[in-house]
């Protein structure tokens, strides 16, 4: 299997251990993975905008560099989706179809892909997961409250097998982060208040660490966590898998 690592820009610019945890963590799982390195923003944000033309060359140029390998993973749920829902009509050829429909959101190519129910790893901390809207009511990594049906949660699964750690129960388990991408710069006030919420929800419940699937909705809550000076912090999901398991 020839897989090929997407590492989204903000994670590139802002957070590169998360990247690098990202492929550290395939490679432990026996993955030969390859991060190309002229691969750019998958065009999300431009998307998220309105702004569809602009994203023509950014998205040809993705499918076009990722479109030989069997899989793509990323850490992004949000991105994941974009590819896979979001890209312009007139890019839809048969190399844009294979991209689509082989690439994965990490905790899902975990799960569906290598088919992982479970790791040998030890992470002794209280750890709330924020249940990304992308991730959850995009890609149905796991089951939103307003579906009914049996519960089950990719990201959860993989985090519960970890020995010693304890997932706290939220009072409202999957409720927007406010952040949205472009939603967090025009909407400041309801994306700050939404953000304040999220946080309250997780140290009420005695959570030490908020982690997710999805670095930008991390990244919006540890704005707030900093400005506020509170005793919490965040972690990407493969932040503390690689970590668990090394």
């Amino acid at each position: 299997m020839k897989a090929g690592l997407f590492i989204p820009c903000y994670i590139d610019q802002f957070y590169p251990q998360v990247g690098i945890d990202t492929l550290e963590l395939l490679e432990k799982l026996g993955v030969e993975i390859e991060s190309p390195l002229n691969q750019t923003c998958c065009g999300q944000p431009l998307a998220n905008s309105g702004m569809e033309k602009e994203t023509l060359k950014i998205c040809s140029h993705f499918i076009q560099l990722f479109g030989s390998y069997d899989v793509i993973v990323s850490p992004s749920g949000s991105c994941v989706l974009h590819i896979k829902e979001h890209v312009p009509e007139s890019l839809h050829d048969q190399v844009y179809f294979h991209v689509r429909d082989h690439i994965y959101e990490l905790t899902e190519f975990m799960t569906d892909i290598l088919k992982i129910d479970g790791l040998d790893g030890h992470f002794p901390h209280r750890v709330g997961l924020h249940q990304s809207c992308h991730g959850l009511r995009g890609l149905r990594n796991g089951k939103s409250s307003e579906l009914a049906g049996k519960g089950f949660g990719k990201a959860r699964a993989i985090l519960s097998s970890l020995k010693d750690i304890h997932l706290v129960e939220l009072d409202r388990r999957d409720e927007c982060c406010g952040f949205g991408g472009t939603f967090s710069v025009f909407e400041e006030a309801v994306s700050v208040r939404m953000g304040k919420d999220r946080i309250h929800d997780h140290m009420k419940n005695g959570a030490e660490i908020i982690t997710a699937t999805d670095m930008s909705c991390l990244m919006h809550l540890e704005g707030l966590i900093k400005r506020n000076h509170q005793p919490i912090r965040v972690m990407h999901i493969a932040e503390i898998l690689n970590a668990a398991i090394s």
